[in-house]
This record gives structure tokens, C-alpha cells and sequence, in this order.
């Protein structure tokens, strides 16, 4: 007898309107899962998104939230729980970046870097993580960045995050070791985005000085690094170094 065809996964992404975001949820929902896609303030960008994915037949929707509040993602979360019943892989790209030499950092900026970036991934995690152990299982997959291990001048605000997120991921692979939930974090490497498109053009080359192959990562490439990590069942607490800087 034939097999029944496996049942769609529940995919959730943030960040969709960035440049890796649009690109996992086309990856994915092009791999056959339902994919939601969450933005802040770019909702025609977010809209654009979903009416393309759905143009090639997937099945996708469109979510808003304000990651750096509570309330806000956990009414987000269960929005799409309400919507498909369950949520198999969470994968967390949404990030800010409020650049300043260390003694000019504003204490607002300061504040809002450490809000999206680690208070708000910790909200997320929390919210996808508890659902996932009511329903036996799931993938949650962090971004972070190669500046968590390095600081990059101009970027203690971006740098401090992103390593708090490597340990909140790392903590928290631990905790729920038990329920089937696996939680890894992704250092994509500079991608050829609008985030790097704001880099000085001298910090551009820095860092592709420091890659030994001497070119930025493929947006591609690690799309589908992040795929398969999400179908992966024995994998948890990881930190995947995706270009070839060497820490």
C-alpha cells in the first residue's frame, strides 16, 4: 500500500520582511510547509511576500506583532496556533542594529537593541516553547551573528545580544531536552541583505577580509542549511557557523 503523505508542517518565521526572513518563508513554503510570516512595521512588504507565495500555491499567512513586547507575541503566537492547531518550527530572525562607537551609545538606543534582540527572542522562544511541549515536540532555530563572538566596533549593543542569545538558546535547549523541543542557533554570516547594504562600505570589506574564502555568504545556501536543521530530530543546543570566518 502506498504511504499517506505526511501531514504539512506549521512554520513560523519573524523578521519576514528582511532578507533572510523572505527567504526562509519562500524555502519552506516552497519544501510544502504552511508557513506564517510575522512583521512589525513593514506590512506592505509582509503583504507583497504572502501574495507571491501564495501565487505559486502555498499556503502562508501574514501576522504582526511588536517583538519587544510581551502581550504582543504571546497574541501573535497563539493567533497562529488559533489559525492551524499547532507550531512545528519557529525560527526567529527578526533584529535591529543601532550602531555607535562604545562611549556614544545612547542609553534609548542601548535599551531598544537589547529589547528586540535578546528580551524579544526570550519572549518568542518562551511563547513557541511552551507549545511545542504541549504537543510533544518542535524545532525552534535562534539567529544570531559571528559579532557574538568577535564585537565589531560600533556594534557593543548588536555584539552583546547576539551572545546573549547564543546562551539563552543554549539554556533553554537544556531545559526542554525532556519535552521534544529542540532549540539551535544559526550564525548566518553577512548576507547579501539590507543589513549589510547599511554597513559602511570599509566594515563590508573587513569582514570579507576576515572570511578565508573572501566572499560574503549565499542567502541560498544558508536557507537551506536552516531547512534541513529543521528536520533534523537529534540536534539540540548547536551553534552552526554558516560562512568561513574561523572563531
Amino acid at each position: 500500500m502506498p504511504m499517506p503523505p505526511s501531514p504539512k508542517r506549521v512554520v513560523f518565521i519573524t523578521g519576514a520582511s528582511g532578507g533572510l526572513g523572505k527567504a526562509l518563508c519562500q524555502t519552506f513554503s516552497a519544501k510544502g510547509d504552511i508557513v506564517g510570516a510575522h512583521v512589525h512595521l513593514n506590512r506592505s512588504a509582509g503583504q507583497a511576500l504572502i501574495e507571491a507565495i501564495e501565487r505559486t500555491g502555498g499556503k502562508t499567512a501574514l501576522f504582526s506583532a511588536d517583538i519587544q513586547n510581551s502581550r504582543s507575541v504571546r497574541e501573535m503566537v497563539q493567533e497562529a496556533l488559533a489559525k492551524w492547531g499547532r507550531l512545528d518550527v519557529f525560527i526567529h530572525t527578526a533584529a535591529i542594529r543601532r550602531d555607535h562607537l562604545f562611549a556614544k551609545i545612547g542609553e534609548f538606543d542601548w535599551d531598544q537593541v537589547i529589547d528586540v534582540n535578546l528580551s524579544g527572542s526570550f519572549f518568542c522562544m518562551r511563547e513557541a516553547g511552551q507549545a511545542m511541549s504541549k504537543q510533544g515536540g518542535g524545532q525552534i532555530i535562534n539567529i544570531s551573528s559571528g559579532a557574538a563572538y568577535t564585537g565589531r566596533p560600533g556594534q557593543a549593543a548588536y555584539a552583546a545580544s547576539k551572545r546573549g542569545l547564543i546562551a539563552l538558546t543554549q539554556s533553554a535547549a537544556k531545559e526542554w531536552s525532556g519535552t521534544g523541543v529542540q532549540v539551535n542557533v544559526v550564525l548566518p554570516g553577512l548576507l547579501p541583505t539590507g543589513m549589510a547594504d547599511s554597513l559602511p562600505p570599509s566594515d563590508r570589506m573587513n569582514i570579507i577580509s576576515e572570511n578565508i574564502l573572501r566572499r560574503l555568504a549565499n542567502l541560498e545556501e544558508v536557507s537551506e542549511f536552516i531547512y534541513h536543521l529543521s528536520r533534523m530530530k537529534d540536534v539540540s543546543g548547536q551553534v552552526f557557523n554558516l560562512d568561513s570566518r574561523i572563531y
